[in-house]
């Protein structure tokens, strides 16, 4: 069985928990760590989590919101790290005492109970990855950090049974901010942050019949609302905007079985 719990999506901070079993064995993956040591803690308890549970560490980018404690919880607690060279290096290659792994395109994280399968993102990072997570029957898409869909990224969605994905702003509400133009221009740009309307155009290109679970993720606080995410997703899927999760900054989701 493979599951997920997003702890924390936003600019203030990002963490997923995935989780797969098979028989007697457990394995838990932590996608970014966007948080201090105490809320992480408490998010993860309120999961049924406790840290020393987790078994590796997914960082996708040096971006502040998704490194967090990392580096400590890293450390405290002997837990590997995968993240590119690219990430590493443009944290200023910090010491992780031989926990470090380096994380490739195309190239699989075997997890026990499941695999990780990084893949590279139009972002303007310094070679930021995101993951598709399978244990041979199901399979999960985390995307919460590109500007636009390259083919590479719809093809590594493709067949997925849940998508967590960036559902980051609405154009109209982001010009009408009292945002600086240059970050309006960062955000919107290709190598920034999906509005509703590409999150849509994305869900459309890989929606099957097997996709059963989709949750917005990366709202802007301030130039997106909920029900406009989900009112565009569920267009392209065509359901209900109530069957359409969002991943809320501070709670999160609950835990997504997509099997």
């Amino acid at each position: 069985m493979l599951r997920f719990r997003n702890l924390a999506s936003g600019s203030t901070g990002n963490a997923t928990i995935v989780e797969g079993r098979s028989g007697t064995q457990v394995q838990r993956l932590l996608v970014d760590c966007g948080l201090g040591i105490r809320q992480l803690e408490w998010r993860l308890g309120a999961a049924g989590i406790a840290l020393q549970q987790i078994d590796a560490l997914f960082i996708t980018h040096e971006h502040s919101d998704h490194i967090g404690c990392s580096l400590k919880l890293a450390l405290r607690h002997r837990i590997p790290v995968w993240m590119s060279h690219g990430t590493h290096a443009a944290l200023g290659a910090p010491d992780f005492d031989g926990l470090l792994r380096v994380a490739r395109d195309g190239e699989p994280i075997d997890l026990g109970a499941f695999q990780a399968l990084p893949f590279t993102v139009p972002h303007d990072a310094r070679e930021p990855l995101h993951l598709r997570c399978s244990d041979g029957a199901t399979h999960i898409g985390l995307l919460t950090d590109l500007g636009h869909a390259s083919d590479h990224v719809l093809t590594h969605l493709q067949g997925c049974h849940a998508l967590l994905l960036e559902s980051n702003h609405d154009p109209d509400l982001l010009q009408a901010s009292t945002y600086p133009a240059f970050l309006k221009r960062r955000i919107s740009g290709r190598l920034g942050h999906l509005p509703n309307s590409i999150a849509a155009d994305i869900l459309q290109a890989v929606r099957h019949a097997g996709l059963r679970r989709v949750v917005a993720a990366h709202l802007s606080a301030q130039n997106n609302r909920p029900e406009l995410a989900q009112a565009a997703l569920a267009q392209a899927l065509g359901c209900d905007a109530s069957d359409i999760d969002v991943a809320h900054p501070r709670e999160g989701t609950d835990w997504i079985t997509a099997g």
